[in-house]
């Protein structure tokens, strides 16, 4: 009688396939590359151009600081995000204060600066990421510099007591949550983003009570959504959380490596949104963010809507033909600034037919992950998966 067939291999023990599949942040390249960082020095630093709460034109510093990562990718983590890219295990609270102390210099003090962002990969305010004296050492630092801070967070980090001792601490706060969608069903199967809309609601109201401002980050078009679906539903969530949201600032979806979402998108399951998409928003938008039709900066203003298209015109965010990409992601990003929809008149281009046809298309064909084909290339080439 012969060896019995195995799972896995020949007249080898059976092997699970579950033991076959490492995550993407534990190959051996990426094991490699994590060690390679150096842990006293931030993931980047740099200046932008940017608005004050009250409306003016100032620069803001950003700091992402190189870090343990999420929790919520340690167990599990979001279907889009690839920050885990960046981080390191072994970071110490040594570490990072001689990062800040790095991006300090770097940038010669914040000078010229009024506002800084504070990105860790994760939740500033996430003790098992980041030290607490480290926290309040940043709280502390932009106090006596007169900067007002914009820090990440997740929901469950947003307690009442938590936000009581940081207010306490440094009040010039804006605390940003990566809501990505309000909508329970595309949170949890879309985006596997570990928390809800009630939490998120709950994490609202304790930032109104200590008086911290607040930023919502929404996703635009998140995985296994069509492009049509995407445009109407994140309408739909910009009006949802405008009032109780100072400012909105709307992520166009761009493939970050090791993803679930680069996964789709090399099997040519998934397309960036085209910035046309972005445009549209915007306009659908704008009456709900400005019910007078003003600007940013007027009376009449609810909320602010910002939209910076990450890897915008290229093929891994969000990109239209490549004739009229450039001037398309600078008036997007002007708007972001000004709130004024003046910012997209004369734009104009013949694969805005594409576009509107695709979607046209998507609305009235049952296509979940919609019918978006490759936009760029020789039409042989789109016969492959980019």
């Amino acid at each position: 009688m012969g060896r019995p067939l195995t799972l896995v291999g020949g007249a080898q023990q059976a092997v699970r396939v579950h033991d076959l599949v490492k995550a993407p942040a534990n190959t051996p390249e990426a094991r490699r590359r994590q060690a390679s960082w150096d842990a006293t020095r931030p993931a980047t630093v740099y200046t932008t151009p940017e608005m004050m709460p009250d409306g003016t034109p100032c620069t803001a510093a950003t700091v992402i600081l190189r870090t343990k990562g999420c929790h919520w990718w340690w167990s599990s983590g979001c279907t889009f995000c690839g920050y885990f890219n960046d981080t390191r295990d072994d970071v110490t609270s040594d570490d990072l204060h001689a990062q800040w102390a790095w991006a300090t210099r770097k940038l010669e003090g914040f000078a010229g600066a009024s506002m800084v962002k504070v990105y860790t990969s994760g939740s500033l305010f996430e003790d098992r990421e980041i030290p607490v004296e480290f926290q309040q050492h940043v709280l502390e630092d932009c106090a006596k510099r007169g900067l007002h801070l914009i820090v990440e967070s997740r929901t469950e980090q947003l307690t009442p007591e938590k936000l009581a001792w940081a207010a306490s601490i440094h009040s010039d706060l804006t605390v940003a949550i990566g809501l990505e969608a309000y909508d329970d069903e595309v949170l949890r199967f879309h985006v596997n983003k570990g928390f809800s809309v009630r939490s998120y609601d709950k994490a609202v109201a304790a930032l109104k009570d200590a008086n911290i401002r607040v930023k919502a980050y929404l996703m635009f078009k998140p995985p296994f959504m069509s492009e049509a679906d995407a445009l109407d539903h994140i309408v739909t969530w910009i009006a949802a959380i405008a009032k109780d949201a100072d400012e909105i600032s709307i992520n166009p979806m761009n493939i970050q490596g090791g993803t679930v979402i680069d996964r789709l998108h090399r099997a040519r399951q998934y397309r960036p949104p085209w910035l046309w998409s972005l445009v549209e928003m915007i306009r659908r938008s704008h009456v709900v963010v400005h019910p007078d039709g003003g600007v940013n900066g007027d009376a009449d203003q609810v909320s602010r809507l910002i939209v910076h298209p990450t890897a915008g015109g290229r093929i891994r965010g969000a990109h239209n033909c490549g004739s009229c990409d450039a001037d398309v992601v600078a008036a997007i990003e002007r708007y972001a600034v000004s709130g004024d929809l003046l910012e997209f008149e004369g734009l104009s281009c013949p694969c805005e037919a594409e576009w509107s046809c695709e979607l046209d298309l998507e609305r009235r064909l049952p296509v979940p992950l919609g019918l978006s084909a490759p936009r760029r290339g020789p039409p042989m080439d789109r016969l492959r998966a980019p």
